[in-house]
Protein backbone atom coordinates (compact mmCIF):
# COMPACT_ATOMS: atom_id res chain seq x y z
CA UNK A 1 0.00 0.00 0.00
CA UNK A 2 1.22 3.12 -0.80
CA UNK A 3 1.15 7.11 0.16
CA UNK A 4 0.30 9.93 -1.30
CA UNK A 5 2.83 12.12 0.16
CA UNK A 6 1.24 15.75 0.63
CA UNK A 7 -2.90 15.14 0.56
CA UNK A 8 -5.15 16.69 2.55
CA UNK A 9 -2.58 19.05 3.97
CA UNK A 10 -1.00 16.89 6.13
CA UNK A 11 2.07 15.87 4.34
CA UNK A 12 5.26 16.97 4.92
CA UNK A 13 6.86 19.78 7.22
CA UNK A 14 7.87 22.76 5.15
CA UNK A 15 8.61 25.56 7.48
CA UNK A 16 12.37 26.03 8.84
CA UNK A 17 10.86 27.84 12.12
CA UNK A 18 10.60 24.05 13.32
CA UNK A 19 14.05 24.72 14.49
CA UNK A 20 14.45 25.71 17.82
CA UNK A 21 16.50 28.73 18.98
CA UNK A 22 19.42 27.44 20.27
CA UNK A 23 19.97 25.76 16.97
CA UNK A 24 19.69 28.68 15.02
CA UNK A 25 22.11 30.18 17.71
CA UNK A 26 25.03 27.32 17.42
CA UNK A 27 24.50 28.20 13.27
CA UNK A 28 25.33 31.64 13.81
CA UNK A 29 28.07 31.35 15.37
CA UNK A 30 29.92 28.72 13.66
CA UNK A 31 29.22 30.72 10.79
CA UNK A 32 31.14 33.89 12.11
CA UNK A 33 34.20 31.42 13.48
CA UNK A 34 34.23 28.91 10.88
CA UNK A 35 33.49 25.62 11.86
CA UNK A 36 29.76 25.14 10.37
CA UNK A 37 31.48 23.69 7.06
CA UNK A 38 32.99 21.05 9.17
CA UNK A 39 32.05 17.65 8.38
CA UNK A 40 29.88 15.79 11.11
CA UNK A 41 27.60 13.14 12.03
CA UNK A 42 24.54 13.35 14.04
CA UNK A 43 23.52 9.88 15.70
CA UNK A 44 19.59 9.31 16.80
CA UNK A 45 19.24 6.70 19.99
CA UNK A 46 17.91 6.29 23.36
CA UNK A 47 19.80 5.59 26.13
CA UNK A 48 16.69 3.28 27.48
CA UNK A 49 13.38 1.88 26.78
CA UNK A 50 10.25 3.66 28.52
CA UNK A 51 9.99 1.91 32.01
CA UNK A 52 8.70 -1.35 32.02
CA UNK A 53 9.41 -1.82 28.21
CA UNK A 54 10.96 -4.64 26.66
CA UNK A 55 11.09 -3.32 23.28
CA UNK A 56 10.66 -0.43 21.05
CA UNK A 57 9.27 0.40 17.29
CA UNK A 58 10.37 2.74 14.90
CA UNK A 59 7.96 5.28 13.46
CA UNK A 60 8.10 8.40 11.59
CA UNK A 61 11.42 7.39 9.19
CA UNK A 62 9.53 7.94 5.74
CA UNK A 63 7.89 11.06 7.52
CA UNK A 64 11.65 12.46 8.20
CA UNK A 65 12.63 11.98 5.00
CA UNK A 66 9.42 14.15 3.63
CA UNK A 67 10.29 16.74 6.27
CA UNK A 68 14.11 17.36 5.50
CA UNK A 69 13.40 16.87 1.66
CA UNK A 70 11.14 19.90 2.15
CA UNK A 71 12.64 21.80 4.97
CA UNK A 72 12.62 25.91 3.76
CA UNK A 73 13.18 28.72 5.21
CA UNK A 74 10.63 31.22 3.19
CA UNK A 75 9.93 34.95 2.81
CA UNK A 76 7.83 34.55 5.99
CA UNK A 77 10.29 32.63 8.17
CA UNK A 78 13.12 34.73 7.15
CA UNK A 79 11.12 37.93 7.95
CA UNK A 80 10.12 36.83 11.01
CA UNK A 81 13.91 36.16 12.18
CA UNK A 82 15.11 39.32 11.17
CA UNK A 83 12.06 41.13 12.35
CA UNK A 84 12.82 39.37 16.10
CA UNK A 85 16.66 39.71 15.85
CA UNK A 86 17.01 36.02 16.34
CA UNK A 87 20.36 35.69 13.48
CA UNK A 88 22.43 38.10 12.08
CA UNK A 89 22.52 39.47 8.61
CA UNK A 90 24.82 36.69 7.44
CA UNK A 91 22.88 33.58 8.92
CA UNK A 92 19.84 34.93 7.55
CA UNK A 93 21.12 34.87 3.92
CA UNK A 94 22.71 31.38 4.56
CA UNK A 95 19.21 30.23 5.74
CA UNK A 96 17.52 31.66 2.35
CA UNK A 97 19.72 29.14 0.54
CA UNK A 98 19.13 25.86 2.89
CA UNK A 99 18.99 22.58 1.09
CA UNK A 100 19.76 20.13 2.50
CA UNK A 101 22.90 18.41 0.94
CA UNK A 102 23.84 15.12 2.79
CA UNK A 103 23.26 11.63 3.32
CA UNK A 104 20.76 10.04 5.79
CA UNK A 105 20.93 6.23 6.90
CA UNK A 106 18.23 4.36 9.50
CA UNK A 107 16.39 1.79 10.77
CA UNK A 108 13.74 1.47 8.47
CA UNK A 109 9.98 1.45 9.96
CA UNK A 110 8.64 -1.13 11.79
CA UNK A 111 12.37 -1.69 12.88
CA UNK A 112 12.61 -2.62 16.25
CA UNK A 113 15.10 -0.92 18.12
CA UNK A 114 16.92 -1.04 21.85
CA UNK A 115 18.83 1.44 24.09
CA UNK A 116 21.80 2.64 22.26
CA UNK A 117 20.12 1.38 18.71
CA UNK A 118 21.80 4.14 16.02
CA UNK A 119 17.98 4.80 14.73
CA UNK A 120 19.44 7.22 12.64
CA UNK A 121 22.52 8.80 11.57
CA UNK A 122 22.39 12.34 9.46
CA UNK A 123 25.68 13.52 7.81
CA UNK A 124 26.79 16.26 6.30
CA UNK A 125 28.27 19.72 7.32
CA UNK A 126 27.59 20.84 10.80
CA UNK A 127 25.18 23.92 9.68
CA UNK A 128 23.58 21.14 7.05
CA UNK A 129 22.60 18.83 10.08
CA UNK A 130 22.47 20.83 13.32
CA UNK A 131 19.20 22.48 12.70
CA UNK A 132 17.21 19.38 11.94
CA UNK A 133 17.37 18.34 15.42
CA UNK A 134 14.20 19.45 16.18
CA UNK A 135 12.07 18.27 13.46
CA UNK A 136 13.81 14.48 13.32
CA UNK A 137 13.00 14.42 17.07
CA UNK A 138 9.67 15.43 16.77
CA UNK A 139 8.76 13.28 13.91
CA UNK A 140 10.20 10.01 15.30
CA UNK A 141 9.86 10.54 18.95
CA UNK A 142 6.18 10.82 18.17
CA UNK A 143 5.72 8.27 16.16
CA UNK A 144 7.66 5.96 17.25
CA UNK A 145 6.13 6.15 21.00
CA UNK A 146 2.90 5.64 19.01
CA UNK A 147 3.97 2.52 17.01
CA UNK A 148 5.33 1.01 20.27
CA UNK A 149 1.92 1.23 21.81
CA UNK A 150 0.12 -0.06 19.09
CA UNK A 151 2.07 -3.33 18.51
CA UNK A 152 1.78 -3.74 22.55
CA UNK A 153 -2.26 -3.84 21.28
CA UNK A 154 -1.73 -5.96 18.58
CA UNK A 155 0.00 -8.38 19.91
CA UNK A 156 -2.30 -8.65 22.64
CA UNK A 157 -5.16 -8.61 20.10
CA UNK A 158 -3.77 -11.97 19.09
CA UNK A 159 -4.97 -11.37 15.71
CA UNK A 160 -8.28 -10.02 16.23
CA UNK A 161 -8.68 -6.39 14.48
CA UNK A 162 -7.77 -3.03 16.35
CA UNK A 163 -9.69 0.36 15.12
CA UNK A 164 -7.66 3.16 15.99
CA UNK A 165 -10.53 5.87 16.97
CA UNK A 166 -8.34 8.33 18.82
CA UNK A 167 -8.20 11.97 16.92
CA UNK A 168 -10.61 13.36 19.91
CA UNK A 169 -7.87 12.58 22.20
CA UNK A 170 -5.17 14.58 20.57
CA UNK A 171 -3.57 17.49 18.62
CA UNK A 172 -5.65 17.49 15.23
CA UNK A 173 -2.06 16.92 12.98
CA UNK A 174 -0.73 14.44 15.46
CA UNK A 175 -4.15 12.50 14.72
CA UNK A 176 -3.06 11.70 11.45
CA UNK A 177 0.51 10.56 11.84
CA UNK A 178 -1.05 8.23 15.09
CA UNK A 179 -3.61 6.90 12.84
CA UNK A 180 -0.72 6.29 10.60
CA UNK A 181 2.00 5.03 13.06
CA UNK A 182 -0.88 2.30 14.41
CA UNK A 183 -1.55 0.91 10.93
CA UNK A 184 2.18 0.29 10.74
CA UNK A 185 2.18 -1.88 14.14
CA UNK A 186 -1.04 -3.75 12.92
CA UNK A 187 -4.05 -2.01 13.49
CA UNK A 188 -6.63 -2.82 11.12
CA UNK A 189 -8.26 0.17 10.09
CA UNK A 190 -8.68 4.02 11.94
CA UNK A 191 -11.50 6.15 11.90
CA UNK A 192 -9.69 9.46 11.10
CA UNK A 193 -10.88 10.13 6.92
CA UNK A 194 -7.65 12.74 6.89
CA UNK A 195 -5.56 9.49 7.62
CA UNK A 196 -7.44 7.33 4.99
CA UNK A 197 -6.80 10.11 2.24
CA UNK A 198 -3.52 10.79 2.63
CA UNK A 199 -1.88 7.37 3.29
CA UNK A 200 -4.41 5.20 2.00
CA UNK A 201 -5.13 3.50 5.02
CA UNK A 202 -8.75 1.56 5.45
CA UNK A 203 -11.46 3.70 7.49
CA UNK A 204 -14.14 2.40 9.39
CA UNK A 205 -16.32 4.02 12.06
CA UNK A 206 -20.10 3.67 13.11
CA UNK A 207 -22.69 5.87 15.09
CA UNK A 208 -22.13 7.54 18.34
CA UNK A 209 -24.82 7.90 21.42
CA UNK A 210 -25.51 11.23 19.67
CA UNK A 211 -27.32 9.18 16.78
CA UNK A 212 -29.32 7.23 19.04
CA UNK A 213 -30.21 9.82 21.79
CA UNK A 214 -31.38 12.53 18.36
CA UNK A 215 -33.87 9.87 17.75
CA UNK A 216 -37.73 9.12 19.94
CA UNK A 217 -36.40 5.81 20.45
CA UNK A 218 -33.95 3.47 19.98
CA UNK A 219 -35.57 1.64 17.59
CA UNK A 220 -36.07 4.53 15.69
CA UNK A 221 -32.40 5.27 15.53
CA UNK A 222 -31.47 1.52 14.32
CA UNK A 223 -33.48 1.60 11.75
CA UNK A 224 -32.17 4.74 10.35
CA UNK A 225 -28.97 3.65 9.99
CA UNK A 226 -29.74 0.45 8.80
CA UNK A 227 -31.88 1.65 6.08
CA UNK A 228 -28.76 4.14 5.43
CA UNK A 229 -26.11 1.90 5.46
CA UNK A 230 -26.88 -2.01 5.39
CA UNK A 231 -27.36 -4.60 8.09
CA UNK A 232 -23.75 -5.18 7.40
CA UNK A 233 -23.02 -2.05 10.01
CA UNK A 234 -22.19 -2.02 13.36
CA UNK A 235 -25.10 -0.74 15.75
CA UNK A 236 -24.19 0.79 18.96
CA UNK A 237 -26.15 -1.25 21.58
CA UNK A 238 -25.81 0.58 25.28
CA UNK A 239 -27.00 3.93 25.31
CA UNK A 240 -29.82 3.02 27.83
CA UNK A 241 -30.31 -0.81 28.86
CA UNK A 242 -27.77 -3.04 26.78
CA UNK A 243 -30.04 -6.13 26.44
CA UNK A 244 -32.88 -4.51 25.51
CA UNK A 245 -30.44 -2.20 22.67
CA UNK A 246 -29.61 -6.31 21.29
CA UNK A 247 -32.98 -7.63 21.03
CA UNK A 248 -33.87 -4.03 19.42
CA UNK A 249 -31.15 -4.58 17.24
CA UNK A 250 -31.74 -7.76 15.91
CA UNK A 251 -35.23 -7.38 15.71
CA UNK A 252 -34.63 -4.25 13.11
CA UNK A 253 -31.70 -5.93 11.62
CA UNK A 254 -32.36 -9.08 11.48
CA UNK A 255 -30.37 -11.95 12.45
CA UNK A 256 -27.93 -10.85 9.70
CA UNK A 257 -26.79 -8.42 11.54
CA UNK A 258 -23.26 -6.99 10.81
CA UNK A 259 -21.83 -6.30 14.69
CA UNK A 260 -22.88 -4.25 17.73
CA UNK A 261 -20.92 -2.35 19.52
CA UNK A 262 -20.12 -2.22 23.80
CA UNK A 263 -18.63 0.77 24.73
CA UNK A 264 -18.75 0.83 28.64
CA UNK A 265 -19.09 -0.96 31.56
CA UNK A 266 -17.33 -4.13 32.16
CA UNK A 267 -17.21 -5.30 28.75
CA UNK A 268 -15.48 -8.74 29.37
CA UNK A 269 -18.90 -9.44 31.45
CA UNK A 270 -21.42 -8.04 29.10
CA UNK A 271 -19.56 -9.51 25.85
CA UNK A 272 -20.36 -12.48 27.19
CA UNK A 273 -23.79 -11.61 28.21
CA UNK A 274 -24.29 -10.43 24.95
CA UNK A 275 -23.16 -13.29 22.77
CA UNK A 276 -24.92 -15.66 24.80
CA UNK A 277 -28.13 -13.19 23.76
CA UNK A 278 -27.28 -12.67 20.35
CA UNK A 279 -26.56 -16.30 19.84
CA UNK A 280 -30.15 -17.16 21.46
CA UNK A 281 -32.01 -14.89 18.74
CA UNK A 282 -30.24 -16.41 16.24
CA UNK A 283 -27.73 -14.11 15.33
CA UNK A 284 -24.82 -16.61 15.85
CA UNK A 285 -22.42 -14.27 12.70
CA UNK A 286 -22.77 -11.01 14.56
CA UNK A 287 -19.89 -9.62 15.81
CA UNK A 288 -19.11 -7.81 18.88
CA UNK A 289 -17.07 -4.36 19.14
CA UNK A 290 -15.54 -3.07 22.14
CA UNK A 291 -14.57 -0.12 23.11
CA UNK A 292 -14.16 2.46 26.57
CA UNK A 293 -10.64 3.09 27.37
CA UNK A 294 -8.94 0.24 26.46
CA UNK A 295 -5.14 -0.35 26.18
CA UNK A 296 -2.88 -3.16 25.75
CA UNK A 297 -3.95 -4.38 29.77
CA UNK A 298 -7.41 -4.33 28.87
CA UNK A 299 -7.38 -6.22 25.72
CA UNK A 300 -5.37 -8.84 26.94
CA UNK A 301 -7.62 -9.51 30.12
CA UNK A 302 -10.17 -9.86 27.38
CA UNK A 303 -8.38 -12.46 24.97
CA UNK A 304 -10.58 -15.53 26.46
CA UNK A 305 -13.79 -13.52 26.03
CA UNK A 306 -16.16 -13.66 22.62
CA UNK A 307 -14.99 -10.35 21.55
CA UNK A 308 -14.04 -10.17 17.69
CA UNK A 309 -12.63 -6.89 17.38
CA UNK A 310 -11.30 -3.39 19.79
CA UNK A 311 -11.74 0.24 19.42
CA UNK A 312 -8.87 2.33 21.17
CA UNK A 313 -8.54 5.79 21.40
CA UNK A 314 -6.77 7.43 24.19
CA UNK A 315 -3.83 5.13 24.94
CA UNK A 316 -3.01 4.57 21.49
CA UNK A 317 -2.50 8.62 20.70
CA UNK A 318 -0.70 8.95 23.83
CA UNK A 319 1.41 6.38 23.82
CA UNK A 320 -0.11 4.04 26.12
CA UNK A 321 1.76 6.09 29.18
CA UNK A 322 5.17 6.67 27.25
CA UNK A 323 4.22 9.81 25.13
CA UNK A 324 7.70 10.13 23.30
CA UNK A 325 10.03 7.55 22.60
CA UNK A 326 13.45 9.11 24.28
CA UNK A 327 15.53 9.82 21.54
CA UNK A 328 18.12 12.10 21.54
CA UNK A 329 20.33 13.77 18.52
CA UNK A 330 23.65 13.85 19.38
CA UNK A 331 26.92 14.35 17.19
CA UNK A 332 29.17 11.90 17.15
CA UNK A 333 31.75 12.49 14.78
CA UNK A 334 33.65 15.92 12.82
CA UNK A 335 36.14 15.89 10.38
CA UNK A 336 36.13 11.56 10.92
CA UNK A 337 37.44 12.29 14.95
CA UNK A 338 34.70 10.63 17.35
CA UNK A 339 33.47 13.11 19.70
CA UNK A 340 31.06 11.95 23.17
CA UNK A 341 29.11 13.50 25.84
CA UNK A 342 30.19 12.50 29.05
CA UNK A 343 28.03 14.22 31.40
CA UNK A 344 26.69 11.79 34.17
CA UNK A 345 23.70 9.55 32.72
CA UNK A 346 23.74 11.06 29.40
CA UNK A 347 26.88 9.90 28.32
CA UNK A 348 26.97 9.24 24.19
CA UNK A 349 29.61 6.75 22.00
CA UNK A 350 32.17 8.56 19.91
CA UNK A 351 31.86 7.35 16.22
CA UNK A 352 30.07 6.83 13.58
CA UNK A 353 27.83 3.56 14.19
CA UNK A 354 25.74 1.11 12.58
CA UNK A 355 24.24 -2.16 13.76
CA UNK A 356 23.42 -5.72 13.36
CA UNK A 357 21.06 -7.95 14.81
CA UNK A 358 21.90 -11.82 15.65
CA UNK A 359 19.54 -14.67 15.67
CA UNK A 360 19.20 -18.35 16.41
CA UNK A 361 18.97 -20.57 13.41
CA UNK A 362 15.31 -20.83 15.01
CA UNK A 363 15.00 -17.17 13.98
CA UNK A 364 14.83 -16.25 17.48
CA UNK A 365 16.63 -12.86 17.95
CA UNK A 366 19.99 -13.24 20.35
CA UNK A 367 21.35 -9.17 20.82
CA UNK A 368 21.46 -6.26 18.77
CA UNK A 369 25.49 -5.32 17.67
CA UNK A 370 26.17 -2.01 17.60
CA UNK A 371 29.65 -1.57 15.89
CA UNK A 372 32.15 1.18 14.24
CA UNK A 373 30.86 2.40 10.63
CA UNK A 374 33.85 3.25 10.04
CA UNK A 375 35.87 -0.21 10.22
CA UNK A 376 35.18 -3.25 8.79
CA UNK A 377 32.00 -4.75 9.64
CA UNK A 378 31.51 -7.75 11.85
CA UNK A 379 31.02 -11.30 10.09
CA UNK A 380 27.89 -11.80 9.53
CA UNK A 381 26.01 -15.14 10.55
CA UNK A 382 24.19 -17.04 8.51
CA UNK A 383 21.03 -15.76 10.51
CA UNK A 384 22.00 -12.50 11.22
CA UNK A 385 20.69 -8.62 9.76
CA UNK A 386 22.28 -5.06 9.02
CA UNK A 387 19.83 -3.12 10.33
CA UNK A 388 20.35 0.39 8.75
CA UNK A 389 19.00 1.22 5.03
CA UNK A 390 19.79 3.95 2.84
CA UNK A 391 17.50 7.01 2.63
CA UNK A 392 18.69 10.25 1.69
CA UNK A 393 22.10 10.53 -0.83
CA UNK A 394 23.18 14.11 -1.25
CA UNK A 395 20.20 15.80 0.06
CA UNK A 396 17.76 13.14 -2.23
CA UNK A 397 15.76 10.61 -0.77
CA UNK A 398 16.88 7.24 -2.82
CA UNK A 399 14.68 5.24 -4.60
CA UNK A 400 12.11 2.84 -3.39
CA UNK A 401 11.80 3.25 0.04
CA UNK A 402 10.08 0.28 1.82
CA UNK A 403 5.83 1.33 1.62
CA UNK A 404 3.76 1.00 4.40
CA UNK A 405 2.64 -2.58 3.55
CA UNK A 406 6.49 -3.02 4.12
CA UNK A 407 6.45 -1.64 7.33
CA UNK A 408 3.52 -3.63 8.68
CA UNK A 409 5.09 -6.72 7.54
CA UNK A 410 8.57 -5.74 9.27
CA UNK A 411 6.47 -5.34 12.46
CA UNK A 412 5.01 -8.89 12.78
CA UNK A 413 8.50 -10.47 11.76
CA UNK A 414 10.33 -8.56 14.46
CA UNK A 415 7.76 -9.55 17.08
CA UNK A 416 7.49 -12.98 16.13
CA UNK A 417 11.68 -13.15 16.47
CA UNK A 418 11.75 -11.56 20.05
CA UNK A 419 12.06 -14.39 22.85
CA UNK A 420 9.09 -15.39 24.36
CA UNK A 421 9.57 -13.28 27.66
CA UNK A 422 10.54 -9.94 25.52
CA UNK A 423 6.53 -10.21 24.86
CA UNK A 424 5.59 -10.01 27.92
CA UNK A 425 3.58 -6.86 29.11
CA UNK A 426 4.90 -6.85 32.58
CA UNK A 427 8.15 -4.83 33.48
CA UNK A 428 11.26 -5.83 32.53
CA UNK A 429 14.38 -5.93 31.20
CA UNK A 430 15.37 -5.33 26.84
CA UNK A 431 13.91 -8.36 25.01
CA UNK A 432 17.59 -8.72 24.10
CA UNK A 433 20.96 -6.86 24.95
CA UNK A 434 22.60 -4.20 23.08
CA UNK A 435 26.39 -5.19 22.14
CA UNK A 436 28.86 -2.33 21.45
CA UNK A 437 31.70 -3.63 19.63
CA UNK A 438 35.09 -2.07 20.27
CA UNK A 439 35.62 1.01 18.03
Amino acid sequence: MGERAGASGVGPVSTGLLTDHYELTMLAAALADGTAARGCVFEVFTRRLPDGRRYGVVGGTARVVEAITAFRFGEAELAHLRDNSVVDDTTLAWLADYRFSGDVDGYPEGELFFPGSPVLTVTGSFADAVILETVVLSILNHDSAIVSAAARMAGAANGRPIIEMGSRRTHEVAAISSARASYIAGFSTTSNLAAGSAYSIPTSGTCAHAFTLLHDDERAAFAAQVSALGVSTTLLVDTYDITQGIATAVEVAGTGLGAIRIDSGDVGVLARQAREQLDGLGATETRIVVSGDLDEYAIASLRAEPVDAYGVGTSVVTGSGAPTAGMVYKLVEVEGRPVAKRSSHKESRGGRKSALRRHKPTGTALEEVVYSANGPAPELGEHDRLLQIPLMRGGQQVAELPTLEDSRNRVRKGLVSLPWEGLKLSAGEPAIPTVYLEQ
